[in-house]
């Protein structure tokens, strides 16, 4: 396994912000004129920190397999959660679903930006709220390029060589293959970044973790880049505690000690 470091500069990132999720963020509807003062402001502030800071990613191809709700990568068990409610006649899907029990590969990925950005706007409470929402947005950015790369460059996995996405095609996902991230619906237990980072060495690209799975700095994204045609996005949803304590039970970890990391999920 090769872990392949990345450093970008904001304005090669920033071409790729979603700007609905950063009003989403701000509480804001897209169509008005808030939305665009606001936009407009950050659009400049981009220009000004741009050669100030920069954002970095890395990422590792890894020999990977399914094995019922689990995914076995470079050796290492990744117990995961199938979804639990799912349209009439659907599959309750799990991420595992999507790699071949005879052999696959998965990406790592993790992607961060510099951790004292925007601290220039400490003592201006709006300005300093906007730079740490774009710094957000850049990481989600930054993972976008990456997985750009990734799909088409053939020196790091190349399964897509030939892709043609405007950026809207890619950031309304229109690629194949999904990068399903730590802590979202279809990859909820924070903690399974701790399987990840050992695999990844994420204190390599500048990240550090808590004890309860946060990442430093807080503009950080961590997950999985699956390549399979048919993959999709999903939501885990309530599980049960026959779910809760099969799932400990593969993780080995007691079913008391998870639920501060899936709270959310568990009914």
């Amino acid at each position: 396994m090769k872990r392949v470091f990345f450093s970008f500069g904001i304005k090669e990132v920033a071409p790729l912000i979603d700007w609905s999720y950063f009003l989403h963020a701000w509480g804001i509807a897209r169509d008005n004129k808030q939305a665009d003062e606001i936009i407009s402001d950050a659009k400049a502030m981009l220009d000004d920190l741009d050669g100030k800071y920069r954002t970095s990613a890395i990422f590792a191809l890894c020999d990977a397999k399914g094995n019922g709700d689990d995914m076995i990568i470079e050796g290492a068990t990744l117990p995961l959660l199938r979804q639990q409610h799912c349209t009439e006649g659907a599959y309750n899907l799990c991420l595992s679903d999507f790699v071949s029990p005879h052999g696959d590969r998965i990406g790592l990925f993790a992607t961060s930006v510099d951790g004292a950005f925007g601290n220039e706007y400490a003592g201006d409470d709006y300005r300093y709220l906007l730079s740490q929402t774009l710094a957000d947005r850049l990481a989600e950015a930054t993972a976008t390029l990456l997985h750009k790369q990734v799909r088409t460059d053939k020196e790091l996995w190349g399964y897509c060589p030939n892709e043609e996405l405007t950026i809207e095609d890619m950031l309304a996902e229109r690629n194949q293959g999904i990068r399903p991230a730590v802590g979202y619906p279809s990859l909820p237990d924070q903690s399974i970044i701790f399987i990840i980072d050992k695999l990844l060495e994420l204190k390599n690209a500048g990240i550090e973790l808590t004890v309860n799975g946060a990442m430093t700095p807080h503009a950080s994204v961590c997950g999985l880049m699956i390549a399979h045609p048919a993959s999709q996005y999903f939501a885990v949803g309530k599980i049960d505690e026959e779910q809760l304590c099969d799932y400990a039970n593969r993780r080995g970890i007691p079913a008391s000690e998870l639920v501060r990391f899936l709270a959310k999920n568990i009914e």
